[in-house]
């Protein structure tokens, strides 16, 4: 039993870093330029 705990518990951490990995290089939204998304009058 105290096996299987471990073993849960290092799967739970290696997925924990695979998301934030993924996520830390995932690609973000930039800001929108206004300058360019609206005429000017």
């Amino acid at each position: 039993m105290d096996g299987l705990f471990w073993l849960l518990l290092e799967a739970g951490v290696a997925l924990a870093l695979l998301v934030f990995i993924v996520w830390w290089t995932w690609p973000g939204r930039k800001p929108r330029d206004r300058s360019d998304s609206e005429p000017r009058n």
